[in-house]
């Protein structure tokens, strides 16, 4: 098992002759952050956080806001991969407005929001759903299915509201296969920790407000040479830095909360596809425990 913060791992940043291709800016500074220096990690996560404000600063204006100088900027874009400051600009211009195409029909769909606020929030939780279906987001659900059929063992934690999703999701893997086992939001972290082997994985879900206790578990997994996968919601939170796999989910921009409906349907497509690579193993693992609800009568049916 290799070790998260490792340039370019698993991620589809550059071609062949050496272009970037098909990945997010977001995601090619995720790629590169560890390799970045102080300076330009500090306008890496200003530009990440606030592209819609920087798409049109000058480097000027965007290491003003950073607290670092016009040449650390510029210093940035090469770091990144780009030919200068103008090429890492225009490709942040590009990627907002391929979003902001793919917003417009939401965007008239809520122009009456303030007549009817449940099919506000319906038509915003729909649209955050769709969200997950973008190229970067499924290869990395991908990998993180991979990742969990070959573990021989799952461990998964979340504290604070973060526990809700990761009870839902260890109650859902359980169900499809063995060696599932859920960190109480109390405690029992490092005892359970302590029957991990190399070949096992972490899943921890961290949503702001980031709980400590969440950090702190996913550094001791890192540290220890232990593959995790991140459940969070953007690629630079806490744990996002570090992890092996991050999965996101977008902020709901009604509410400014995390949506636990999109967190919930992330995590289903993991179960899907879990069901879809390994089902030989996952009908077998099924079946006996049908045998066992049925020799024990736990539904009511």
């Amino acid at each position: 098992m290799t070790a998260p913060r490792k340039l370019n791992e698993g991620f589809p940043s550059f071609g062949k002759d050496g272009r970037m291709e098909n990945v997010s800016f977001q995601q090619l500074v995720r790629n590169r952050f560890s390799d970045l220096s102080a300076g330009q990690k500090k306008v890496a996560k200003y530009l990440s956080e606030n592209l819609n404000q920087a798409a049109f600063k000058t480097a000027f204006q965007i290491g003003r806001q950073a607290a670092v100088s016009e040449t650390t900027v510029i210093r940035l874009s090469y770091a990144l991969g780009f030919e200068g400051f103008s090429e890492m600009q225009t490709t942040i211009q590009q990627g907002l407005l391929q979003e902001n195409q793919a917003d417009s029909e939401n965007n008239n769909r809520l122009s009456f929001r303030n007549s009817d606020p449940f099919k506000r929030v319906i038509l915003n939780e729909i649209q955050l759903l769709k969200q997950l279906i973008n190229r970067s987001n499924v290869e990395e659900i991908w990998k993180a299915v991979d990742t969990i059929i070959k573990a021989d063992q799952v461990l998964i934690a979340g504290h604070m509201l973060s526990h809700a999703a990761a009870y839902w999701f260890s109650y859902m893997l359980s169900s499809i296969r063995d060696h599932v086992t859920l960190c109480s939001p109390t405690g029992e972290f490092l005892e359970k920790f302590s029957n991990l082997t190399k070949d096992s994985v972490v899943i921890v879900f961290s949503f702001p407000r980031y709980s400590n206790d969440t950090i702190k578990l996913a550094e001791y997994v890192a540290e220890n040479d232990i593959c995790l996968i991140a459940v969070t919601d953007r690629l630079l939170s806490p744990v996002g830095r570090i992890a092996n796999i991050v999965l996101t989910t977008e902020e709901n921009a009604l509410t400014g909360s995390n949506s636990i409906a999109s967190v919930i349907s992330l995590v289903d497509l993991i179960i899907e596809g879990i069901h879809e690579k390994d089902q030989e193993r996952v009908q077998k693992h099924q079946q006996k425990l049908e045998k066992m609800y049925t020799s024990l009568n736990v539904f009511n049916e």
